[in-house]
């Protein structure tokens, strides 16, 4: 009745290669599942409150729209040099906290605008330590002088 090769579709368990597949995307979904789940807990941690009151980003805010009013057109195209490297699902997130970093620095030395020497030495506050050695070359790489806050880079 049934020939012997259609036996072979009929039968009960499932081939070999079916089973590593279901395998192989059960690792590539649970692994993006904990990427997904890493970047969201530490934009969770960073909504918490801290000992004032106000999270991180209430503070970023902050720093942001109070120095709004002195930012010009010549820095706001600098700090988009400056957030260059940073790749760029990322970048109007650094852009963010560069320029909360940036503001806070103008508005405590009571400045009437951001300059220049603000946006590097925020630049160089803002980035990370594990990041320093991409921050150097790339200020090394743009020609721009930051032997002054040599002291900021840890």
């Amino acid at each position: 009745m049934y020939s012997k090769s259609s036996l072979g579709l009929l039968s009960a368990t499932p081939s070999n290669w079916f089973m590593n597949s279901i395998a192989f995307w059960t690792f590539v979904l649970l692994g993006c599942m904990c990427i997904g789940g890493y970047f969201m807990f530490r934009k969770f941690l960073k909504v918490l409150p801290k000992a004032d009151g106000k999270s991180k980003l209430d503070w970023q805010n902050y720093w942001v729209e109070r120095s709004r009013p002195l930012w010009s057109d010549e820095m706001k195209a600098f700090l988009d040099q400056l957030v260059q490297p940073v790749p760029s699902p990322f970048r109007d997130i650094a852009k963010h906290s560069i320029a909360a970093e940036i503001g806070k620095i103008a508005v405590e030395s009571h400045a009437p605008e951001v300059t220049r020497e603000h946006c590097i030495r925020g630049y160089i506050v803002a980035t990370p330590r594990r990041d320093n050695r991409f921050l150097i070359s790339f200020l090394e790489k743009n020609g721009i002088d930051y032997s002054p806050y040599q002291h900021l880079i840890k």
